[in-house]
């Protein structure tokens, strides 16, 4: 099956495998892709943690990253991936969630506070106004996402293409 960006859905994809490889030859192996000149991607791991990003000269305000935990289990290891915003878009946008979210709950219980005590509640008209700019933020949100998918392709194709054969289950 082929990658295109038509199959990737999820918001956040994300992908787990357990394989009998020790950590620091799984680490050796993504410091070793990374470092690699026909790798299109830059970053680094170091004690179980990485994040791959794209070159800085192809970056733009909405390309993905990719975050990569290893961590030894009992008698193999997991390696778990996170293709998503970089924290500082994803944080923002949480920000800017929880500041509307909030504003539009104060503006519906002063109005209706108002409502119910006969007092005038032009506050309430603030509340619509509110719930189209939470629908807004989503909407930027999606669309952003979407001008992050054909980066997000790159990674995983470049990422097939660099691991090799035992890699290509876990992308």
């Amino acid at each position: 099956m082929s990658i295109t960006t038509e199959i990737i859905v999820h918001i956040r994809p994300r992908f787990k495998l357990q394989v009998e490889i020790e950590v620091n030859e799984i680490e050796r192996c993504i410091k070793e892709t990374i470092l690699s000149r026909e790798f299109p991607c830059s970053g680094s791991i170091k004690h179980g943690f990485g994040s791959i990003s794209i070159l800085k000269k192809d970056q733009h305000f909405w390309s993905p990253q990719l975050t990569i935990t290893v961590e030894q289990l009992d008698d193999k290891t997991e390696i778990r991936g996170l293709y998503g915003p970089k924290p500082s878009v994803w944080t923002m946008f949480i920000f800017f969630y929880c500041i509307v979210g909030f504003l539009g709950i104060i503006s519906a219980m002063l109005g209706l506070s108002n409502l119910s005590l006969d007092k005038p509640a032009g506050v309430l008209w603030f509340t619509p106004i509110f719930m189209i700019l939470f629908l807004s933020i989503y909407l930027i949100s999606n669309f952003g996402k979407k001008l992050g998918k054909d980066q997000l392709v790159v990674y995983i194709i470049s990422l097939k293409k660099q691991l090799g054969k035992k890699w290509r289950t876990i992308l």
